[in-house]
């Protein structure tokens, strides 16, 4: 059973929110620029701890923080979301074409001494920081 992680807004930071329902419904594959045969791109992350909080890192320009999707099974955080191609032109000619457009996601090992209960979501200027307290020893 996955639960799931929701993002909620405010205007300085994001909470995140524990959401215990479970979609039995799959995931539908998507024509064209979206489906499964598209190689998805994987997000670059720096995750470390400090003394009170195990803490997870990723820059992600160009998406709002209400189209990514953060949720967690087992000892599992996965993050994925779709970044959508702004200029969108058959007619360019690209110099250069080095932006990923597209689905992206990764996949984090999570320690046991966490409550993901309490985790916490802020996005400050393409910067997603995601702080889960640890255990009290």
């Amino acid at each position: 059973m996955a639960n799931k992680l929701k993002i909620k807004e405010d205007h300085v930071s994001t909470k995140v929110s524990l959401d215990k329902e479970k979609s039995n419904e799959p995931e539908q594959i998507q024509e064209g620029e979206n489906n499964i045969f598209n190689p998805e791109g994987e997000l670059v992350i720096d995750v470390f701890e400090t003394d009170s909080n195990f803490v997870v890192l990723t820059a992600i320009a160009g998406i709002q923080i209400k189209d990514i999707d953060i949720s967690v099974e087992k000892d599992m955080m996965v993050i994925k979301g779709n970044r959508l191609n702004p200029h969108l032109d058959p007619e360019k000619k690209y110099f250069y074409q080095e932006c990923y457009w597209g689905p992206f996601s990764r996949r984090i090992v999570l320690p046991e001494n966490i409550e993901v209960q309490k985790a916490a979501a802020q996005m400050d200027k393409g910067l997603l920081t995601i702080k889960i307290p640890k255990l009290s020893s």
